[in-house]
């Protein structure tokens, strides 16, 4: 009885191949938290090229390492560019740690290291893993810049854009902007049963955020008893629904401190994904020095789960 084997091989049109890793982020266990696709040597791919391979992904980011001289990469960071399905991102933070720990996982000379820099768009991001490395996966914590608050938006504007009725919203907490490198406007909603109904309007929501300060919303409300986590969050964009958003977690962390929901550095769990059946856990805290919110870090676990390669003429 003879086995055949299945092989990976070139079409005859193609002359270029390049690697891709994909990575559950934020995840607990495989095939859980954000997917994010790697193309670990990007080297010779335009930027049209990129962004076709994005979509052909069709993850809610795909990242692309550029390769440096070593001299280089330990003065500057390793060069990483971020793309969504429609277009290129200055920062994101899932991207971001996956990225980072599939480095810390293979890269020649920064394996193992207890902190990997990435230079990014929005600048240089360090993300730093512990010497004792437990469960599944890797385990990193990003440090993102420190935030800036935007403007605080109309409750009724906001409940219309998100598809709610004002009543829908937290009366006791503000609608407000924050970026630590992409500006969403987080949103505090009434209860769980809210988030469990969200449906963003897409049309309503991009055609107000245009017109504002941010470039997305973040919807937060207070976790469930037992959840094992602090805060509920969703974010529904362009591309669907987001299982977990690393960039606006730092951003959430920020204002909660801001809003003195949570103490300088205190330790806060954030739970994602939980609709879509993809739940994400994100560990955050920030500090506070006098009246400014700075040091937002956003933790979380990254598994690998495939590889492969794609040829292009």
């Amino acid at each position: 009885m003879s086995t055949a084997v299945a092989t990976t091989s070139a079409p005859a049109t193609a002359h270029r191949a390049y690697d891709f890793a994909q990575l559950d982020v934020f995840a607990e266990q495989p095939l859980e938290g954000n997917g994010l696709a790697i193309f670990t040597d990007a080297r010779g791919l335009t930027t049209a090229e990129m962004q076709s391979l994005a979509r052909e992904t069709n993850l809610s980011e795909t990242t692309f390492i550029l390769p440096r001289d070593e001299e280089v990469e330990r003065e500057r960071g390793v060069l990483v560019r971020i793309f969504t399905v429609r277009e290129e991102l200055q920062f994101a933070g899932h991207p971001t740690l996956g990225t980072a720990s599939w480095l810390y996982l293979n890269h020649p000379v920064f394996s193992g290291a207890a902190e990997i820099t990435l230079d990014l768009r929005v600048g240089r991001i360090p993300v730093s893993f512990p010497a004792q490395q437990g469960g599944l996966g890797v385990y990193g914590t990003m440090r993102q810049n420190d935030p800036t608050f935007g403007v605080i938006h109309e409750p009724a504007s906001i409940a219309a854009a998100l598809g709610l009725s004002p009543a829908d919203l937290d009366p006791t907490l503000p609608a407000q902007t924050v970026s630590t490198g992409m500006p969403f406007c987080i949103v505090p909603l009434r209860s769980l049963e809210v988030a469990a109904r969200l449906a963003i309007p897409q049309p309503l929501a991009q055609a107000y955020l245009a017109r504002s300060d941010a470039k997305f919303f973040h919807c937060i409300t207070r976790a469930s008893t037992g959840s094992g986590a602090d805060w509920h969050a969703r974010m529904q964009f362009y591309n669907g629904e987001d299982p977990a958003t690393g960039s606006a977690s730092g951003c959430t962390i920020a204002y909660l401190v801001r809003h003195s929901l949570a103490a300088s550095d205190q330790p806060i769990v954030l739970e994602q994904g939980i609709e879509m059946l993809r739940p994400s856990r994100i560990c955050v805290q920030a500090a506070l020095d006098g009246d400014r919110v700075c040091n937002a870090r956003v933790s979380g676990r990254t598994i690998p789960i495939a590889t492969g390669r794609f040829f292009l003429p």
